[in-house]
């Protein structure tokens, strides 16, 4: 008889299920084969659990991609604590992963008692906590985006920025939620961040006045210019979310 699912293994599963594109989730990946040994499952139950983690996930259900499969209770329980707070239960998700990968057995132990960061007033706890949430979120983003600029393909990974569309100081809640990011190389990711750059409802990008001077030089042209009114490319889960890109666009507005 199958073994049941624990819910820290669910936590890893989706961790799995945010970092890969969704291409990749068949069982003869090597990443697949080294979480599921870890396990002491096969890569084939951990490639059925990802399909049965994507068949809850919007974006595929629109798209009605065939062969995904019906997930269990405790998948839906899990999908739905990631949806309703993604900062908490991602910290969760990578104590888990980092514990397994480490050689901690899931199977038995008690959501209460993995190793996450003890809640507590100093600092090594807190920073191990925003470690974490930023770790996830930098891998969701980037395994949403292919690893690829969302604006220019450029796919080098020490390039890419994993950029939030309501700050990391704005709201605690959406600091892992990878709805509120999009993948942008370190220059366009800063021009984001400073509302120099932003998308319409459509996701064309909009330019300040500032990137489109008619003294600009060469570089500022041909990377900022050119691009004005092109389509963000998509990514294939977790599209940006349009009330947190309006309020992006509010500020550009405010500040343009």
């Amino acid at each position: 008889m199958p073994k049941k699912w624990t819910e820290p293994e669910l936590w890893v599963a989706m961790n799995v299920y945010c970092r890969l594109p969704f291409g990749q989730f068949d069982k003869s990946n090597r990443h697949i084969q080294a979480v599921a040994e870890r396990m002491g499952r096969t890569s084939s139950s951990l490639s059925m659990k990802l399909c049965n983690l994507a068949s809850l996930d919007a974006y595929h259900q629109q798209r009605g991609v065939s062969g995904l499969k019906g997930a269990s209770g405790l998948d839906r329980k899990v999908w739905n604590d990631f949806q309703e707070d993604w900062s908490t239960i991602a910290e969760r998700s990578e104590a888990a992963f980092e514990a397994l990968m480490q050689g901690q057995a899931l199977m038995d132990t008690e959501p209460s008692k993995l190793p996450v960061a003890p809640e507590g007033p100093t600092e090594v706890q807190r920073l191990v906590k925003v470690r974490r949430v930023q770790d996830f979120f930098r891998k969701a983003i980037l395994g949403s985006y292919e690893s690829r600029c969302a604006l220019t393909d450029l796919a080098v990974p020490e390039l890419l920025i994993a950029s939030h569309i309501i700050g990391w100081s704005d709201n605690e809640a959406r600091r892992a939620d990878p709805t509120n990011g999009i993948c942008l190389n370190a220059l366009h990711d800063k021009a984001f961040d400073r509302h120099l750059l932003t998308f319409d409802e459509d996701y064309r990008v909009m330019l300040s006045s500032a990137l489109k001077s008619r003294e600009a030089f060469e570089f500022q042209s041909q990377n900022f210019e050119r691009l004005e009114g092109k389509p963000l490319r998509l990514p294939h889960r977790f599209l940006p979310d349009s009330v947190a890109l309006a309020k992006h666009r509010e500020k550009f507005a405010e500040l343009n």
